[in-house]
């Protein structure tokens, strides 16, 4: 096992399937991908509803959780993570959003060239093969399958309704000029499957001979020539192996453990490395920090009409739903829990564009993934879209096999707080709107004893949780900016032959669920990465790949 290869890739997940997918499709190169996690071959992963039994499946989730939150009155978070071929976008709820044009315009304006919203468009339609087809904003023939809910639902039709009441006009496309607005999302499935990065991008690819798969693989470190990634450290059923890149070093580990990885190599705060006794390889103060995540607070109602709950608490709806996704790929299975939602501005006063959003599910539970309520409910989960806490992650031990320290200080600007306040206002707006309200039995939870703005937020300290986004943690930017990780190309400052690929990589958090960007952030990664090996090395199989990757993307466009 100890190989050497053009490029490794530490983690399968929504960035990691995409680098290996595309880098493999030049057969001169050779790339290794390292999933930490097992094969996809679950049913429960591939059924889209099938997150509510992954979401606590210690064989493909990592099932973190944070340390005792101030801002959370001191509970501990819990944060499922993806670990198996596909990563996130194999365990994750399938909503398919790119997020505002102001966020990639935001990064931009921080120096971060070539990721504007005009930039990054090409690379979200050239990974999608949307249902509707191609159009301006959309790909047709890309490798992300995307896909209409399907037919309509009464209650996502009164909350639509119930937000135009509120101001919100309904859209039928989140992810086209404007996002604001209340609708049906799109889901990364395909004829009633999930569409995950590895079923994509992955899958075709699994028969090239220049490129490797090794499952059950976890990465335990960076081996480094001085200053320069020349390969990596695995664990692969109890056995050490090696592995060593001629080119480059792809970590895509998620926004948790590729900072993990830096830190356990020696690069990040010294401070945090020398507690843990690593000696300092490349002093990095940023790696680890800057950690982003979306809160989700979740209002429950109980409904005047039957819902999802009703069908899953019996045996005959549980046929029924059975059969629909049997016979015709269709109806709750097929589509997961969150049908609708909407972007709007929960204190339109400070905010330009929308600064929260819904996710509305047709069933009701006390948490994401549990046992349903026994009577007719259905959910507003609403979260910040842009908020301000700031949180890290920190190795606290010197074993690659302890999660690091996951500290995300949610609550703790008055920002956010004010907002967590307004969304819950919001929710219950559209909720006793002249449309929605004929649905409304009862507000189960905040309920009649939350009415102040104190009792709201306190019912957010005592009830919120991830809506599974961290990010951050190994941010981009300006050499100016000595907390800026990678350089506006991803690749590690100080450090030569290593990126890092995925959601760390975000200077700040975009507008909405963060798979789609992953996946475009690896899209425009590889181009990045082929151009470099174009311009280090002159003409070669890889370098004429790059080229012509590079025009086909700005054709696109």
């Amino acid at each position: 096992m100890n190989a050497s290869y053009d490029y490794i890739v530490v983690g399968a997940g929504s960035a990691g399937a995409v680098l290996a997918g595309r880098l493999s499709e030049d057969p001169a190169v050779k790339v290794l991908l390292l999933e930490a996690g097992p094969k996809d071959n679950s049913f429960w992963i591939h059924l889209p509803i099938g997150y509510g039994k992954t979401m606590w499946s210690k064989k493909y989730n990592w099932c973190f959780h944070t340390e005792p939150d101030p801002g959370m009155n001191n509970r501990k978070i819990y944060w499922p993570r993806g670990k198996t071929l596909g990563g996130c976008s194999s365990i994750n709820g399938l909503i398919y959003i790119r997020g505002q044009r102001e966020d990639y315009d935001h990064w931009a304006e921080l120096g971060n060239s070539g990721w504007s919203y005009d930039d990054m468009l090409p690379y979200f339609i050239r990974s999608e093969r949307n249902q509707r087809g191609a159009s301006e904003y959309h790909g047709g023939e890309g490798p992300l399958s995307v896909s209409d809910i399907g037919a309509k639902n009464e209650l996502i039709e009164a909350f639509i309704n119930g937000a135009g009441e509120s101001g919100v006009p309904r859209t039928d496309d989140f992810n086209g000029e404007n996002q604001e607005g209340a609708g049906y999302y799109q889901l990364t499935t395909w004829k009633g499957w999930r569409w995950s990065t590895a079923k994509g991008y992955l899958k075709p690819a699994r028969n090239r001979s220049n490129l490797r798969v090794e499952t059950n693989a976890q990465a335990t470190g960076l081996i480094l020539d001085g200053k320069r990634a020349v390969g990596v450290r695995y664990r692969q059923n109890g056995t050490l192996h090696e592995a060593r890149a001629s080119g480059e070093v792809l970590l895509s580990a998620g926004a948790l453990q590729s900072p993990q990885l830096l830190q356990l190599s020696g690069i990040g705060p010294g401070t945090v490395l020398q507690k843990q006794g690593i000696s300092v390889v490349h002093e990095s103060p940023g790696v680890g920090e800057n950690l982003q995540d979306h809160l989700q607070i979740r209002a429950t109602y109980e409904a005047t009409i039957p819902t999802t709950n009703d069908q899953l608490n019996s045996w005959a709806g549980q046929a029924k739903l059975g059969m629909q996704w049997l016979l015709h790929r269709s109806g709750p299975l097929a589509v997961g829990i969150n049908q609708g939602g909407c972007f709007m501005r929960a204190l339109p006063e400070e905010a330009k564009t929308p600064d929260i959003q819904f996710h509305v599910a047709t069933l009701s539970a006390d948490m994401a993934g549990g046992s349903v309520h026994p009577f007719s409910g259905f959910t507003l989960s609403v979260c910040q879209l842009r908020p301000e806490s700031r949180g890290h992650a920190h190795i606290q031990s010197s074993d690659p096999l302890v999660p690091p320290a996951m500290v995300p200080n949610y609550l703790s600007t008055d920002l956010d707080r004010r907002t967590a306040i307004a969304s819950l206002k919001a929710a219950r707006a559209i909720a006793n709107s002249s449309a929605m309200k004929p649905y409304v039995k009862r507000e189960v939870k905040p309920g009649p004893d939350a009415s102040t703005d104190e009792e709201l937020l306190e019912f957010s300290r005592n009830h919120g949780a991830t809506i599974f986004h961290p990010t951050g943690t190994c941010k981009m930017g300006v050499d100016s900016d000595p907390m800026a990780v990678l350089d506006d190309r991803l690749r590690v400052r100080g450090i030569e032959g290593l990126r890092v690929i995925d959601c760390s990589a975000m200077p700040t958090l975009v507008s909405g669920n963060t798979n789609a960007p992953a996946v475009a952030m690896a899209e425009k990664a590889v181009d990045m990465i082929l151009e470099d090996a174009r311009r280090s090395s002159g003409s070669s199989s890889v370098a004429s790949s790059g080229k012509a990757r590079s025009e086909s993307v700005i054709t696109s466009a």
